[in-house]
């Protein structure tokens, strides 16, 4: 079973939004696999077979939760449940399946869409159109009628945006250039890299900003206090992404700070997304390349 974990953890992924909780599911999966393997009587594949368990972990575990959310799309009221970022490394695993799914979407703004559709909905939407699956299979999986499945398919379509074009070289390097100007804190050198429409947003804050003067006020007001901060660039969810430890004034020792996945469009970075969770920061110290 272990050549299909990495491929399953990034199905439970995109099902709940979390690696952390994907990764535990997973295990879960494998567990009952393997106390059910007497039952499995080949007539579906073992990959079939552990998406089948894996799937319904990921429904059971969705039942009564709250939807993960980033802060621009939190309604007012709502728990705060965040929805957490991968790192490339995780998606770029080898295994039957491998180069295929490493090319399907896991953007963020995919994923956050996915949080709005009911659990089966959002079931169907990823084994259809996520990993290629067919109507019967899907439906054999969810235990549902074919007609049943391509209904769901169509509302789910409906409420996801198309997909986003892949991250560039040149994207990358205007990555670089705003990391290297955040960490010797040179605040017109990053306001320059912003569009004029930029949001930024930090969970676990509610608060998020709209437009290169907010963003910058915000800079300001923040980037001061950090100290000194020791980045690395890097790539998640198919973004370019940059993870920072920081050792604030008087501080003898470097702490986890952040991970900040940036959107570029045009030479500009349209949005930026900083999770401010030193799980995060551990999880892609953990999957550094």
């Amino acid at each position: 079973m272990e050549e299909y974990r990495r491929e399953l953890e990034v199905h439970c992924y995109r099902m709940l939004g979390s690696l952390h909780e994907a990764e535990d599911l997973v295990q879960e999966t494998f567990l009952k696999a393997w106390r059910a393997r007497d039952t499995f009587d080949g007539r579906s594949s073992e990959r079939t077979w552990l998406y089948r368990i894996a799937t319904n972990a990921c429904l059971d575990a969705l039942k009564g939760r709250p939807r993960r959310a980033l802060p621009i799309d939190l309604a007012p009221g709502e728990a705060e449940h965040w929805l957490e970022p991968v790192p490339d490394a995780v998606l770029e695993h080898k295994g039957p399946e491998g180069a295929l799914l490493a090319k399907e979407r896991v953007e963020l703004a995919f994923l956050a869409a996915l949080q709005h559709l009911p659990p089966r909905q959002r079931a169907v939407l990823i084994l259809r159109d996520v990993l290629d699956w067919s109507a019967a299979e899907t439906a054999t999986l969810l235990e549902m009628t074919v007609p049943a499945v391509n209904s769901a398919l169509q509302r789910a379509k409906a409420r996801v945006p198309a997909p986003a074009e892949p991250a560039t070289p040149a994207d990358h390097e205007v990555a670089r250039r705003y990391a290297e100007a955040f960490q010797r804190a040179d605040i017109p050198a990053m306001v320059r890299l912003l569009a004029d429409d930029v949001r930024a947003s930090m969970p676990p804050l509610r608060i998020w900003y709209q437009g290169s003067p907010a963003v910058e006020q915000a800079l300001r007001a923040s980037r001061p206090a950090l100290g000194e901060i020791h980045i690395r660039c890097t790539t998640a969810n198919h973004r370019p992404a940059v993870v920072a430890h920081i050792r604030p004034p008087g501080e003898p020792a470097w702490q986890p700070f952040g991970v900040s996945v940036l959107h570029v469009s045009d030479g500009r970075i349209t949005e930026m997304i900083a999770f401010h969770d030193p799980a995060i920061v551990a999880l892609f110290d953990r999957h550094s390349p």
